[in-house]
C-alpha cells in the first residue's frame, strides 16, 4: 500500500470572512449535561461499579460531563476518580428503525479493536431500560483531537495540517476496508448480498416516515436514478457507514495518525465504496457554492486534499475501482437529506431539545439537489 504525504512547506492561510480554522478558537471537547439529557447517574454509577471488569480500577468519586458536539447518540465522559470511560445511549424520542443499535456498536467494538487498533475497546453492554431508560454501553476513553472545521492550537504548529489529517482519514478508512472481519469474529455482522440495493429501499422508507411535501418531489426522483444506476459491487468488507473528519480522533504531536474512529453503530458488511461516498459527502471545497455539503464552517479552508484526490488516494491504497465513486457520493447525499429530516422531524414533534435540529431541515433540497447534479455528471 502506497501513502501520498505531503510536502514540508509551511501553510499560509489567508484571513477571509466567517470561520478561520487556523485562528478561531475549537469548541470545548466536553461540557456539562445538556439540558433534557440527564440520566439517573447514580443508579448507572452502582451499574457499572458491579459490573464493569474489575481491571478497570474504578474506584473514586463518579463524575459526569458531555461530549455536546454530537448530533444523535447521547455520549458522556464518565469518571470514576482519575478513571475516564465514555458511556453511549441513543438519544430519547422515537427512533427510525434499525438506528442508534447501541448492542451491534458494542458488538463490534468489543472485538474490533484486536485486528484494528483505531477502534476503542468496549468494556461492557447494559440491555436494562431500568438502568438508563435503553440499551447502553460503556468504552475505553481515547485522547486526542477531534477536528471539526477549526484546527485545534496544539496542532497548528505543523506544516500543511490540514492535508496531512484528510490523508490520514483517507488512509485509515482504506487500512479498515482491508481487515478481515472473520479474522475478529465479527463474519456474521451483516448479509453483505444485495447490501447497496437495501440501502437505497431502507433509506427510502425512513424519508417515507418523516417526509415533508417540500422536499418531497425532488427526494424521489433523486431516489429513483439511484435504484436505476446502482453499480455492482467489487468486494465485501467492513462498512462503517458514517465515516467523516470529526467522527476521527488525530494525534496532536503528528497529524499523520488517526488515533480512533468513532460512532460504529450502523458497521457492517457489505460494499466499501459506500464509505467512500459518505467521507465525500461531508468533504466541502473553498471553491464551490455554500449548501452543496454539510460540513463544519471552516473546513473548506482547511487545506483539506480535494475530492478527486481523495478518490484517487482511497482506491489506490484499498485496491479498488473507484471509477463510479460519484454515484456513492450521490447516495451518500441523498441519505444525509434522510438523516436531517429525520433529526428534524425529531425537534418538531419534541423529542429533541436541541436548537441545532431545527435548522436541520433547511439542508434536505439542497442536499436532494446536489445528489441530482452528480447523477447528472454520470448520465444516471
Amino acid at each position: 500500500m502506497s501513502s501520498t504525504r505531503p510536502s514540508s512547506q509551511d501553510t499560509d492561510p489567508a484571513a477571509t470572512e466567517g470561520v478561520d480554522p487556523f485562528r478561531d478558537t475549537a469548541p470545548p471537547e466536553f461540557a456539562a449535561v445538556r439540558k433534557g439529557e440527564g440520566l439517573d447517574w447514580a443508579r448507572i454509577a452502582d451499574y457499572l461499579r458491579a459490573n464493569l471488569p474489575a481491571d478497570l480500577d474504578i474506584e473514586g468519586d463518579f463524575e459526569v460531563l458531555q461530549f455536546p458536539n454530537g448530533a444523535a447518540n447521547l455520549t458522556y465522559l464518565i469518571r470514576f476518580g482519575e478513571r475516564e470511560l465514555v458511556l453511549r445511549r441513543p438519544p430519547f424520542g422515537t427512533i427510525a428503525p434499525g438506528a442508534h443499535d447501541m448492542k451491534r456498536e458494542f458488538k463490534v467494538l468489543s472485538r474490533l479493536w484486536r485486528a484494528f487498533d483505531r477502534a476503542p475497546r468496549a468494556y461492557l453492554l447494559c440491555d436494562d431500560p431500568e438502568v438508563a431508560g435503553a440499551d447502553f454501553f460503556v468504552m475505553e476513553r481515547k485522547r486526542g483531537e477531534v477536528i471539526r472545521g477549526v484546527i485545534p492550537e496544539n496542532m497548528r504548529p505543523h506544516s500543511e495540517v490540514g492535508r496531512r489529517v484528510g490523508i490520514a482519514l483517507v488512509e485509515a478508512m482504506a487500512d479498515f476496508h482491508c481487515v478481515d472481519p472473520e479474522a475478529c469474529d465479527l463474519g456474521d455482522l451483516g448479509k453483505p448480498d444485495g447490501f447497496v440495493e437495501r440501502q437505497v429501499k431502507g433509506w427510502k422508507k425512513r424519508w417515507d416516515l418523516v417526509a415533508e411535501p417540500t422536499h418531497d418531489e425532488a427526494m424521489n426522483a433523486a431516489h429513483a436514478r439511484l435504484e436505476a444506476s446502482t453499480p455492482a459491487p467489487q468486494r465485501v468488507s467492513f462498512v462503517h457507514n458514517d465515516l467523516k473528519l470529526d467522527n476521527c480522533m488525530f494525534d496532536p504531536a503528528d497529524p499523520d495518525c488517526v488515533i480512533a474512529i468513532f460512532d460504529w453503530d450502523m458497521t457492517t458488511l457489505g460494499d466499501p465504496l459506500i464509505d467512500l461516498g459518505t467521507l465525500l459527502n461531508y468533504w466541502p471545497e473553498a471553491d464551490e457554492g455554500p449548501g452543496g455539503r454539510i460540513g463544519h464552517m471552516g473546513m473548506e479552508r482547511m487545506g483539506l486534499p480535494k475530492r478527486a484526490e481523495v478518490t484517487s488516494i482511497y482506491g489506490e491504497r484499498a485496491g479498488l475501482d473507484v471509477s463510479h465513486a460519484k454515484w456513492y457520493e450521490a447516495f451518500a447525499l441523498w441519505k444525509t437529506a434522510v438523516v436531517g429530516q429525520q433529526l428534524y422531524y425529531r425537534w418538531k414533534q419534541g423529542d429533541s431539545q436541541d436548537e441545532r435540529m431545527q435548522a436541520m431541515g433547511a439542508s434536505v433540497g439542497l442536499l436532494a439537489a446536489s445528489a441530482g447534479r452528480l447523477l447528472d455528471e454520470l448520465g444516471a
